[in-house]
């Protein structure tokens, strides 16, 4: 990278001192929004599960790259080598992120569920899949293609280790002889109730049976650390949206074997090494066994290098000072829920388990979108309702049959009346305090006085009656 590049890059990210607590600074932060009732308001972002904010960092950092972005791979100018190198720089800062083996592939992709279905596609044959009915749909429906044995929700990290030890132990080979290859997906943290998963004790199940473990990090990566060395698993999935850098990208990393036997996930140029016409008509093809063998066509580059941007800004921030800071606005939420009798928070694992930033909850008399609509049009405040792409979950927690049909987001009674779907509000590196403090208040307020609009419903959502 050039003398002027690597100084354009050089904004540097404030890092957070403990003493001081304050959030990292984010796009966005200073937008304001109409109140229905009049007057604005800063906008108060409490769905980072579902995208966080830009990091003001990465903002910086692609701004300054953008006027040198050119071709990746194969191209002999200057701007092109040197995005090339940026790159690869890129997928080695996100391979020290992860704390990633020496002989681990980086392969990027579009996003947590794109970098799951590549491995859904890259698995051997006749491997079964172990899967807990709590996952994000992202990691429960990739694997339709293999044997799959969906696990029940657990209601204690023990609990989703024995049920997983005991399903591995019960396995057989499709011709009923041995074992055969297997693979246990499980997320680090859910996008529902926050909870930490007990990924290393299920990695050590997994592979006291001889199965693979792969991590959906996508919620947990932006709060916690994750090292796949530590945590002992075969592989982790990310995505970039969540780890507050914009642009459609996302990681698949880990072991390259399963990678490197598997056809391309995409054909087509930069997954070929070397193609040949053949006399019958027909063409040879010899395929990539580095990443590129699964990024075909132009790669995200600006996306690459948000990730790896972002990547640097957490470490720079300390993850330590990060969760304590997280941790703060976690007790300030719940505690500020418990007060109001009519808030049911749910979880699977209880209330003193540890979690992220997620919190979902319903609340009695009222429909969850109604009251998601309220938050917005008289509070200013940006929360998510629905069942969050992880129905069976949603629907265990609230009550009903897990087979039951429904939409993410779409509520499925009129405003007031009961509905099977949730609130969820979530907050990370970026969130003001003051955030959290109108949220409290605001529920507080709507519990107690009502709404004071009125609303209608539109398309299947709430939205303020005009």
């Amino acid at each position: 990278m050039s003398a002027s590049l690597n100084a354009a890059t050089a904004v540097a990210a404030t890092a957070v001192d403990p003493a001081c607590a304050e959030p990292l600074a984010v796009l966005g932060r200073d937008v304001t929004v109409p109140l229905v009732t009049g007057g604005e308001v800063t906008y108060a972002a409490l769905d980072y599960a579902a995208s966080a904010p830009a990091l003001q960092r990465v903002w910086d950092d692609v701004a300054a790259y953008a006027p040198y972005y050119g071709s990746v791979h194969r191209g002999a100018g200057y701007l092109s080598q040197l995005s090339t190198d940026l790159f690869e720089q890129s997928r080695a800062t996100v391979a020290r992120f992860l704390d990633c083996r020496a002989d681990d592939q980086v392969v990027f992709t579009r996003s947590t569920t794109d970098s799951l279905n590549l491995l859904a596609a890259a698995l051997p044959a006749g491997c079964q899949v172990f899967v807990f009915e709590t996952e994000h749909h992202a990691s429960l429906l990739p694997w339709v293609d293999a044997r799959v044995t969906y696990l029940n929700a657990p209601r204690t990290p023990a609990e989703a280790v024995a049920t997983l030890e005991r399903a591995l132990a019960d396995r057989t080979a499709p011709t009923g002889e041995g074992h055969g290859p297997a693979l246990v997906c499980v997320t680090g943290a859910s996008n529902v109730t926050g909870e930490l998963w007990p990924v290393k004790e299920l990695a050590a199940a997994a592979h006291a049976h001889g199965a693979r473990i792969v991590l959906d990090a996508a919620q947990l990566a932006p709060h916690h650390p994750v090292s796949v060395q530590e945590l002992d698993v075969d592989w982790v999935a990310f995505s970039g949206h969540k780890l507050y850098a914009p642009f459609g990208s996302g990681v698949l990393a880990g072991r390259a074997d399963w990678l490197q036997e598997a056809e391309p996930y995409l054909a087509g140029g930069g997954a070929s090494r070397k193609v040949a016409r053949r006399e019958d008509g027909g063409v040879d093809v010899e395929w990539h066994t580095t990443a590129a063998r699964h990024e075909a066509g132009s790669p995200n580059v600006i996306g690459v290098y948000s990730i790896a941007s972002a990547c640097r800004a957490l470490t720079e921030a300390g993850f330590d000072s990060l969760v304590a800071r997280e941790r703060r606005l976690i007790a300030a939420v719940r505690e500020g829920l418990a007060e109001v009798p009519a808030v049911r928070v749910l979880s699977l694992f209880g209330d003193d388990a540890p979690r992220v930033g997620v919190i979902s909850f319903v609340v009695d008399g009222w429909n969850s979108s109604h009251f998601a609509a309220a938050l917005s049009a008289e509070y200013g405040i940006g929360v998510r309702d629905g069942l969050f792409c992880a129905h069976p979950l949603v629907r265990t927690l609230l009550g009903s049959e897990p087979q039951e049909p429904g939409e993410c987001g779409a509520p499925e009674a009129a405003p007031g009346e009961r509905s099977l779907n949730a609130i969820r509000v979530s907050f990370g590196a970026g969130t003001p305090d003051e955030h959290v403090e109108r949220f409290v208040r605001a529920v507080g307020e709507l519990v107690a006085d009502g709404a004071k609009w009125q609303y209608r419903t539109e398309e299947g959502r709430c939205v303020p009656a005009v």
